[in-house]
C-alpha cells in the first residue's frame, strides 16, 4: 500500500491548514503528518483525500474532516500511556490518529461490514489496538473500565451513562451532543458522583445509534 512522497507533501499541506485554523497540540500535528488518510478512503475519493473535507465510507458512515479529527483528538489532551475508548471505529482513521499518540487504544464499532474491513485495514496498516470490539458502543466495554480517555466519533441524542461511569476519576470525555447539528462537549469526571462538562461550538456528525444489527 503505497504512501508516496506527494502524499507525504499533501499532508504537510493539509497539516498548515489545520495549523492555520487554530490546531496546535504538538502530538496530534506529528500524527496527522504520518497517517496516510488516502489508504481509509473509497478510491473515487483518493485524489481528494488531503483536503480538509468529509467523504462518504461504506455503511452510510463517513470519513471525519480532518480538523474534526483534529479538534476533538486535541480536545482528549492524550498523553502516551493513557487508555482510550474510541467510539465508532468508522473507516479506521481516527484510530490511527489516536496510535500515533497512545498504544493503549480499544475501539468499538456497530457495523459489521466496517468493522472486519477496518480491522483488517489497521493491521495492514501496522497498527494493532488492544481490541477491535464489534458491538454497541452505547454500551462501552464494562469488562475494560476504566478508561483514563472516551472519544465519541458520532452525533450522540445525549450523554450515555454507562460511557461516564467507565470514565477513570480524572479522566476525559470528548462527544458531540445534539440531533440536526451537535455541541462538542468535554465531560471530566471529578469524582465519583460529579462530573463537569465545557461546550467546544457546533459540528455535524452521523448519529450515534443504539444496538446493534
Amino acid at each position: 500500500m503505497e504512501d508516496s512522497s506527494k502524499h507525504q507533501g499533501q499532508r504537510k499541506r493539509l497539516v498548515d491548514v489545520l495549523i492555520s485554523k487554530g490546531i496546535e497540540s504538538i502530538s496530534v500535528i506529528k500524527a496527522l503528518l504520518k497517517v496516510p488518510r488516502h489508504l481509509f478512503i473509497d478510491k473515487d475519493f483518493e485524489s481528494h483525500a488531503y483536503l480538509d473535507k468529509a467523504f462518504p465510507i461504506d455503511s452510510n458512515q463517513t470519513i471525519s474532516q480532518p480538523y474534526t479529527v483534529a479538534f476533538q483528538t486535541s480536545l482528549l489532551d492524550l498523553c502516551e500511556f493513557d487508555k482510550v475508548l474510541e467510539i465508532g471505529t468508522g473507516s479506521g482513521y481516527q484510530t490511527a490518529v489516536l496510535m500515533e499518540i497512545s498504544k493503549n487504544v480499544y475501539t468499538i464499532e456497530r457495523q459489521h461490514k466496517l468493522y472486519r474491513k477496518t480491522k483488517k485495514l489497521l493491521s495492514k496498516l501496522n497498527y494493532y489496538p488492544n481490541r477491535v470490539v464489534y458491538g454497541d458502543g452505547y454500551i462501552g466495554l464494562k469488562e475494560e473500565q476504566p478508561f483514563d480517555k472516551i472519544l465519541v466519533t458520532a452525533g450522540a441524542g445525549e450523554i450515555p451513562k454507562k460511557l461516564l461511569i467507565q470514565l477513570k476519576i480524572g479522566g476525559k470525555m470528548v462527544i458531540p451532543v445534539g440531533k440536526e447539528v451537535q455541541e462538542m462537549i468535554v465531560v471530566k469526571r471529578i469524582s465519583k458522583l460529579r462530573f463537569e462538562r465545557e461546550n467546544h461550538g457546533n459540528f455535524k456528525f452521523v448519529p450515534f445509534l443504539k444496538d446493534v444489527n
